[in-house]
C-alpha cells in the first residue's frame, strides 16, 4: 500500500516540480530584466535534489511493480531491494550533482 501511494504522489510531485523547472527556465532566455524569484527558484539546489530523489524512487518502484506483474512472488524482498537500490542511486546522483556545481 505504501509503494502504491508513494508512486502516485511522487508522479504528481514530479509533474509539478519539472513544470516549475521548465517554466522558470523560460526566464533565463528572455532579454528583458529577469525576475529574481524565478532565477533563484530555478537554481535552487533543494528543488534539483528533490527531483533526483523522487525520479529515482518513482522509477525503481515502477520497475518493482512490473516485476510483480510479471509474476515475482517475493514482494517483501523486492521492496527491500528496491529501497536499497534507489537509495544508492540517489546518493550517487546527489554526490555528482554537488560535485559538478
Amino acid at each position: 500500500m505504501f509503494i502504491w501511494l508513494f508512486h502516485r504522489i511522487s508522479g504528481v510531485s514530479l509533474i509539478i516540480l519539472i513544470g516549475i523547472k521548465i517554466s522558470t527556465s523560460y526566464f533565463l532566455f528572455t532579454k528583458d530584466k529577469k525576475p529574481d524569484w524565478a532565477l533563484s527558484l530555478h537554481r535552487h539546489p533543494v528543488l534539483d535534489v528533490l527531483i533526483l530523489i523522487l525520479f529515482t524512487f518513482h522509477s525503481i518502484y515502477g520497475l518493482r511493480t512490473v516485476a510483480i506483474d510479471l509474476g515475482y512472488k517475493k514482494e517483501k524482498q523486492l521492496f527491500i531491494l528496491a529501497n536499497i537500490l534507489a537509495s544508492l542511486i540517489s546518493a550517487v546522483l546527489i554526490y555528482f550533482y554537488f560535485r559538478m556545481s
